[in-house]
């Protein structure tokens, strides 16, 4: 069924048409997943790994996450072998939320088994494009539709069935202009793969340097050229003191305002009131994360499931942020059901300390590589910013 309105805001200039609204069975070849018998499934490397739901999650292929393996397939087991660009979906999730809709894009051929709760989605020759494919499923239209289509299951399973899925129907232009769509997407996808790598290795050369400065392999000079002094040995209550926050997740409920608090996952929200007057250290005392630290700016809070940390006799907060980076905060874990830590605990440990000069020294030098990688980090925002523009435009 055509419609004259069937056209993309941003178009390549030689395609003209309009676009076909069709259903999805058209276009691509859908193949549902097998039930593999969890009894048979291998737990060491085989010559093929199950591909699961456990495996795609947020748009992202984890063969590392529970992976299970499968030896030899007969005939009947041949047609759930993935080939190369085959597209796959999750269509099964939680009643009321969005966990599932996930796709990925299988990376090579002849190493993976297709699994239940999941389906295949192959682009059928000279009618689609397998990447078009991919980014037309990543679009808002085609979520509403899908999501349309959830029902619910055993408990508060939701799922989307193989047959409605075939039958949604979209807009979709000839194979030429899918695949001029899908090249330029694709530059898009490898800039930010390139900037992601760019930042990793930065990372990567951070944690590196890092290590040495703590292990003193590499070490500063003074403003004059000359050595600064051996580094002290102290505990970790000498170089920083703690403060406890009474803030819970409750009292966050219709506050809105200026000030940054802080949670397990970092920025939760803005409230209209702040405890800290200067930066400080926050470190989770319990629960998820429990050890991870946070920078925490001035005139900010946390919430009480987080610890305040603040250096003493004119320490380098940086300094010390980077210093509690390197202790491995799970030796002083207690409590099997909530994990926890405690200060009279962990101040205990080991460090050594610089003097402050020297800290100084550490930290520019650090906040230099920080900077490169957090202007990194924006232009990877800009770019995945500019690739969901071009989602809602490059399709009708």
């Amino acid at each position: 069924m055509e419609n004259t309105n069937l056209k993309p805001v941003i178009r390549f200039p030689e395609f003209t048409e309009n676009w076909v609204t069709e259903k999805l069975r058209t276009k691509i070849s859908f193949i549902a997943g097998y039930a593999f018998k969890s009894v048979k499934m291998k737990n060491v490397d085989s010559k093929y790994q199950l591909i699961k739901m456990s495996n795609i999650y947020r748009n992202q292929l984890d063969l590392k996450r529970n992976p299970s393996y499968w030896g030899d397939i007969d005939s009947k087991l041949e047609k759930y072998l993935l080939k190369k660009n085959d597209i796959l979906l999750t269509l099964t999730g939680t009643v009321g939320k969005k966990d599932y809709g996930y796709s990925i894009v299988i990376p090579k051929n002849n190493r993976f088994l297709l699994n239940q709760r999941l389906v295949c989605l192959r682009a059928i020759p000279e009618k689609s494009n397998e990447h078009f494919i991919n980014y037309l499923i990543k679009t808002s239209r085609f979520y509403y539709l899908f999501f349309s289509e959830s029902k619910g299951g055993t408990g508060n399973q939701a799922n989307v069935g193989v047959e409605d899925l075939r039958n949604i129907q979209l807009p979709i232009p000839k194979i030429a202009e899918q695949q001029k769509i899908a090249n330029f997407l694709t530059s898009v996808d490898e800039r930010i793969t390139s900037l992601k790598e760019k930042k990793d290795t930065l990372l990567d050369f951070k944690k590196s340097v890092m290590q040495k400065i703590f292990n003193q392999d590499i070490r500063f000079k003074d403003d004059n050229g000359n050595d600064f002094p051996d580094w002290d040995e102290k505990v970790l209550g000498k170089v920083c003191s703690k403060e406890s926050s009474n803030i819970s997740a409750n009292s966050l409920k219709n506050n809105n305002g200026t000030y940054k608090i802080y949670g397990a996952t970092g920025h939760l929200q803005n409230v209209d009131f702040y405890k800290e007057e200067n930066p400080y250290i926050a470190i989770i005392k319990d629960g998820s994360g429990v050890g991870r630290t946070l920078l925490c700016e001035a005139k900010s809070s946390v919430l009480g499931t987080l610890d305040i940390l603040k250096t003493i006799d004119n320490n380098n907060l940086y300094f010390i942020y980077s210093l509690l980076n390197q202790i491995h905060f799970e030796k002083y874990v207690s409590g099997s059901t909530i994990p926890h830590i405690y200060f009279k605990d962990y101040s205990k440990e080991l460090v050594k300390v610089p003097k402050p000069k020297e800290q100084i020294k550490i930290t520019n030098y650090l906040s230099v590589l920080d900077d490169k990688i957090e202007g990194i980090q924006q232009k990877i925002d800009a770019s995945v910013d500019f690739k969901k523009g071009l989602l809602q435009k490059m399709f009708v």
